[in-house]
């Protein structure tokens, strides 16, 4: 039997249009799951779902916007039926918006707390009342190790992965009974459009601070999620999944 297999399972992944959520997207369809890819983006979902249907899988484009989290339920409800029973939730998607704090306003904290937090709080309400019936299900959260060992110019975006670890930890111990597993998987320094911009100089200083002297690739993760939603990761739940290369030891 082959390992890591979601054949019969719907996956939804929020921040699916680019980066770490497109190749978390990728690998779940290739595993045989079918894939919500949703995000603000409609354009770059519809190009990735094509590239997932090309390939063989089975992908549905859905703009769903988590900065809105009072709209998220109604949304998610128009999901047709073929990926309405959604057996597996990535929430991926987040913003940053860097400052220090003496110099960071009300609107930029609370907006990377909303979108980042918040909206994961909607979706993951909305999509394991359904888990609950069917008693299975997969909830893994996109955190970070600056939630984990903090980042001068990121109070925001700490607080709200710090946030995630706890909001995992307890849903963790609620869902348990209904055969529902929650974990958190942590990135560190991960190679994407945002590092690929930096000067050599700064990547170098980056590569430097982690023990195996690389930066991560999206595919890290995305193989680590993919162990953590399959019948394989099944007896581990609120887990925080350190991928960082060492960074955070």
């Amino acid at each position: 039997m082959s390992l890591f297999r979601l054949d019969g399972k719907v996956a939804l992944v929020t921040g699916a249009s680019r980066g770490i959520g497109e190749a978390i997207a990728r690998l779940l369809a290739a595993r045989g799951a079918r894939v919500v890819l949703a995000s603000r983006s409609e354009d770059k979902l519809v190009a990735v779902a094509a590239d997932i249907e090309a390939a063989g899988g089975k992908a549905l484009p859905f703009t769903l916007d988590i900065s809105s989290p009072a709209e998220v339920g109604d949304r998610l409800a128009e999901l047709p039926r073929d990926f309405a029973d959604v057996d597996i939730l990535v929430n991926n998607a987040g913003i940053t918006q860097d400052n220090l704090l003496i110099r960071m306003n009300l609107e930029q904290w609370e907006q990377v707390l909303r979108t980042n937090l918040t909206g994961a709080f909607a979706v993951t309400r909305a999509l394991t009342r359904g888990m609950m019936r069917r008693r299975w299900g997969r909830v893994v959260s996109i955190s970070s190790v600056v939630g984990i060992m903090g980042n001068a110019g990121q109070v925001n975006y700490a607080a709200a992965k710090a946030g995630l670890v706890g909001f995992s930890k307890s849903l963790a111990r609620e869902l348990a009974g209904r055969n529902i597993t929650v974990n958190v998987v942590a990135p560190g320094y991960i190679q994407t459009d945002m590092t690929d911009a930096l000067p050599q100089e700064t990547k170098d200083g980056l590569q430097g601070a982690i023990p195996l002297k690389r930066l991560g690739a999206v595919e890290d993760i995305a193989a680590a999620v993919c162990y953590l939603v399959s019948e394989e990761g099944g007896y581990v739940t609120g887990h925080v999944l350190n991928v960082s290369g060492g960074l955070y030891i």
